[in-house]
């Protein structure tokens, strides 16, 4: 299992991610993505579904024409971990790549 983030951990993790913040009452950080249309945002999700498979750590995510909504969490740690943080950084940098 991975070591929960939490406290100063987390915040130092979240400084580290722009525009990520944590999800009040819960485990979990979270970020929307806004595209520029919905073929933009269907590549991005296909892009880190590849990351997220390899890596068997898997977003909570939901899409909406351009709007990619991601919530994060190590479910079988109970909160936010390194796994997270390292999905996180994958989908900004996947998003700047993108114009994002």
């Amino acid at each position: 299992m991975t070591e929960l983030l939490s406290g100063d951990g987390l915040r130092a993790a979240l400084d580290g991610l722009a525009d990520w913040s944590e999800v009040p009452g819960r485990g979990a950080i979270a970020r929307t993505f806004v595209f520029g249309d919905f073929n933009q945002a269907f590549g991005f999700m296909t892009r880190v579904a590849l990351i997220a498979e390899k890596s068997d750590h898997h977003p909570e995510w939901r899409n909406v024409y351009k709007t990619v909504e991601v919530v994060l969490t190590t479910h079988d740690a109970g909160g936010v971990t390194g796994r997270d943080v390292k999905l996180a950084t994958a989908m900004n940098a996947i998003a700047r790549e993108l114009g994002v």
